[in-house]
């Protein structure tokens, strides 16, 4: 483990109330997901706990391929709480024994995808949660979360600051590009029915944006993208015309509050993962620069909705649910996030680094 991810997990591990890892002490649990963003910090974290902590927590990673899994991240997957279980949640699947806890972070996050064939992206949240409920039921499992995502408000009003959790908007259900949202939908509403038939107690969290080590920098992620483009140099670029509001939840936090949820939550009840602190996506890119390196530049490159404040896009959540229920709260600023992703990345750059293709940014 590097000194930074080390560090970020041990004040994780601070940070977390007693009563989650008292509940996980000695558990086997089962993460489907675990070679992405999300999995790879529930990863990080479990097995600092266990070192720690002395956990004692088994870990089944089911992963579409072992092999690339190993080759990323070989630290991982070759500790000895990790058992890599190969398969792929859009076909069924049996696994041997029991499971305590099962988290669900497997899923086609990808805006690329999402655009050139909605309905795989679809079915494969749909499918995919819905065999995962199925190992859930068989093995007993005590509890499940499901990592699902803001996108299930759809569009958020301009009129609405931060969306709480009871806001009933939704994705336009005639729109292709609704399909990660409307599967997300899709699989909350399973995940509450497969608990109730499969007689364990499922928990829902509904992810916005991140920042942190893993972060993908060559995808649709805005702040990884304007990362990347600061430390190959500059400029840093805007695709859109920048009046996109948006907020970020550094990476060791998103851990603390997944497993927290997993743990504490209330069954059937979702929880809002982000942070409320709202800034422009030309901000953004700002602050990005300045962290990193005050004489990069900002170009503008695309043109948006407008800054019109009823055309603005916002995508910030209301988390007092969380604050008030579970006691959860961002502890890094955004300054700070950057500053540790730009860090690890510096220790891990891949060969390439500098050269990409991204065709859009939309979160």
């Amino acid at each position: 483990m590097t000194s930074l991810l080390q560090a970020d997990c041990d004040a994780a591990l601070e940070q977390t109330g007693p009563g989650v890892w008292e509940a996980l002490r000695s558990s086997r649990i089962l993460l489907t997901g675990g070679t992405g963003f999300v999995g790879s910090w529930l990863l990080e974290l479990l097995l600092r706990a266990n070192d720690v902590l002395d956990l004692q927590v088994g870990l089944v990673v089911l992963t579409r391929d072992p092999v690339a899994f190993r080759r990323k991240s070989p630290r991982l997957a070759s500790a000895q709480a990790i058992d890599l279980h190969t398969g792929d949640i859009k076909w069924p699947f049996r696994l041997a024994g029991s499971f305590d806890y099962i988290i669900h972070a497997a899923t086609e996050a990808n805006a690329d995808l999402n655009a050139r064939e909605p309905r795989l992206v679809f079915d494969t949240i749909v499918d995919g949660t819905r065999h995962i409920l199925e190992v859930a039921a068989a093995s007993r499992c005590r509890r499940f979360l499901l990592v699902s995502s803001g996108a299930v408000y759809g569009r958020q009003p301009p009129d609405l600051e931060l969306t709480p959790e009871t806001f009933l908007g939704a994705p336009d259900p005639t729109s292709p590009q609704a399909a990660y949202g409307e599967g997300k939908r899709a699989a909350e509403l399973l995940s509450v029915l497969g608990a109730a038939h499969g007689g364990f107690e499922s928990t829902i969290a509904r992810c916005f944006a991140f920042v942190g080590p893993y972060l993908p920098l060559d995808r649709h992620f805005a702040i990884g993208n304007f990362i990347h483009d600061a430390m190959a140099g500059g400029p840093v670029l805007v695709r859109g015309d920048g009046t996109a509001i948006r907020s970020y939840l550094y990476a060791s936090d998103l851990a603390v509050w997944l497993l927290t949820i997993l743990t504490l939550g209330i069954p059937g009840r979702p929880y809002n993962v982000g942070s409320a602190d709202a800034i422009t996506i030309n901000n953004l890119a700002q602050t990005v620069a300045d962290v990193i390196d005050p004489r990069v530049s900002i170009t503008i490159v695309g043109a948006g909705t407008g800054g019109t404040a009823n055309a603005v896009d916002r995508y910030v959540p209301n988390i007092g649910r969380a604050r008030r229920e579970l006691d959860l709260h961002s502890t890094v600023t955004l300054a700070d996030a950057i500053k540790r992703t730009e860090r690890w990345y510096k220790g891990n750059r891949p060969s390439g680094f500098g050269r990409k293709k991204v065709t859009f940014v939309s979160r």
